[in-house]
C-alpha cells in the first residue's frame, strides 16, 4: 500500500483549505516544487484514490437526507449496493454488517408525487430486500463541508490562511436566505461533482457556456455558500484501517449534549442527529480493531447513550460523489 508523507498529507490538508487553490500556490506553502505537487496528486489520484469534488449544500437544493438501511441475502446484496452507488441520488453506499446490510444515503426532493419513490416503491419492491429502515437526517453535528481530522492536521495556521486569502469570495449581502440554484447553476454543479479543480476552460465545454461566464457563476455559488468542496481518499492511506457506523440511542434532552461532544472526537467523521429508533449516527475510523475497542469503552461510554450498535463496513462502493470498483 502506499505510504504518505508530509508533503501528501499537508497536499490533502491544502485542497480542504481551498481545493480550486492553484498547484502553484499549495507548492509554495508546502515549501516544495509545483511539479513535485502536481506529480504527488497524480500519484494520489490513481493509487489512494484522492477525488475533489464538490456538492450542492442541502439548504440550497432543500434536498432531504436520508440514512437507509436495507437488510438482504449475501448473494444479492453487493449487486444491490452497486446499483445504488449508480444513481445521482445517492451517497456514502456502503456494505456493513457480515456482507448483509447495506447502508446509504438518499437525496430526495422537497415535494412532488415522485419526490420519495426511491424509498417508498423501488427500494421496497428490489428482489432480495428482506428489511429496510429508512433514518430522517435532522442535524449535522460533524460531517459534509467539516472534514474529518484525521485528514486536516498537517498544515499550521498560518499556512492555511495564506490559502484561504487566495481568491476568497466576498460574502453575498442576501447571504441568510438560501440561493434558489438555476439550471445552469445544476449544469455547473454537475460538472464539479465529477472534478471539482476542473479549469475553467474544460467546466465552460462541458456546461455549453464560457470560462468568464463559469468563473463568475462559481464565485457566486461559493460566495452564496450554495456549495462545499470535499475530498473523497480511502481513508486506509490515512492511517484508518477499520470503519464502523455507530448508531446510538441517546436521551433526547441530551441529545445536542452528547451529539456536540461526540463530534469534538478526532476519531469520528461524521456525527448526525437522525429519526427512528436510534436518533444519532456516528462514523468511527480508527487504526485498527483495538483501537476502536478502546474508543468505544472508554471515550462513548456516556450515561445519555442508552443504546449503541456497531456496524464495521466491510466496503464502500460509493463515497461523497465518487464510485469506487
Amino acid at each position: 500500500m502506499l505510504e504518505l508523507d508530509d508533503l501528501d498529507r499537508g497536499l490533502i490538508h491544502a485542497l480542504h483549505v481551498d481545493a480550486r487553490a492553484p498547484f502553484t500556490l499549495i507548492a509554495d506553502v508546502l515549501d516544495s516544487s509545483t511539479q513535485t505537487v502536481v506529480r504527488r496528486y497524480r500519484r494520489l489520484h490513481a493509487e489512494a484514490g484522492l477525488r475533489v469534488v464538490a456538492l450542492p449544500t442541502p439548504r440550497s437544493t432543500r434536498a432531504h437526507q436520508w440514512f437507509v438501511r436495507l437488510t438482504a441475502a449475501t448473494r444479492t446484496a453487493h449487486d444491490i449496493a452497486v446499483a445504488l452507488a449508480r444513481r445521482p441520488d445517492t451517497a456514502w453506499v456502503r456494505l456493513t454488517s457480515g456482507g448483509t446490510e447495506i447502508v446509504a444515503i438518499i437525496h430526495t426532493a422537497p415535494g412532488g408525487p415522485d419526490a420519495h419513490s426511491l424509498l417508498l416503491r423501488d427500494i421496497p419492491r428490489t428482489a432480495g430486500i428482506t428489511a429496510v429502515s429508512a433514518h430522517y437526517l435532522l442535524h449535522t453535528y460533524l460531517g459534509g463541508p467539516t472534514a474529518w481530522r484525521g485528514r486536516v492536521g498537517t498544515l499550521t495556521p498560518e499556512q492555511q490562511a495564506r490559502l484561504r486569502a487566495h481568491d476568497a469570495p466576498a460574502a453575498d449581502a442576501a447571504d441568510g436566505d438560501p440561493y434558489p440554484l438555476t439550471d445552469a447553476d445544476l449544469c455547473l454543479l454537475a460538472a464539479l461533482r465529477e472534478d471539482a479543480r476542473a479549469g475553467y476552460a474544460d467546466l465552460a465545454a462541458a456546461t455549453g457556456s464560457t470560462p468568464a461566464t463559469v468563473a463568475r457563476r462559481l464565485s457566486r455559488l461559493r460566495s452564496r455558500d450554495a456549495l462545499f468542496f470535499d475530498i473523497d481518499i480511502e481513508p486506509a492511506f490515512l492511517g484508518a484501517g477499520v470503519s464502523a457506523l455507530l448508531w446510538m440511542q441517546v436521551a433526547p434532552s441530551r441529545l445536542d449534549q452528547v451529539a456536540t461532544e461526540l463530534a469534538g472526537h478526532v476519531e469520528l467523521a461524521v456525527v448526525a442527529a437522525t429519526t427512528g429508533p436510534t436518533n444519532l449516527v456516528a462514523h468511527a475510523l480508527c487504526s485498527d480493531a483495538e483501537a476502536l475497542h478502546h474508543y468505544l469503552i472508554r471515550r462513548v461510554a456516556l450515561d445519555a447513550i442508552t443504546r449503541i450498535e456497531t456496524a464495521p463496513v466491510l466496503r464502500t462502493f460509493k463515497a461523497a460523489a465518487t464510485l469506487r470498483g
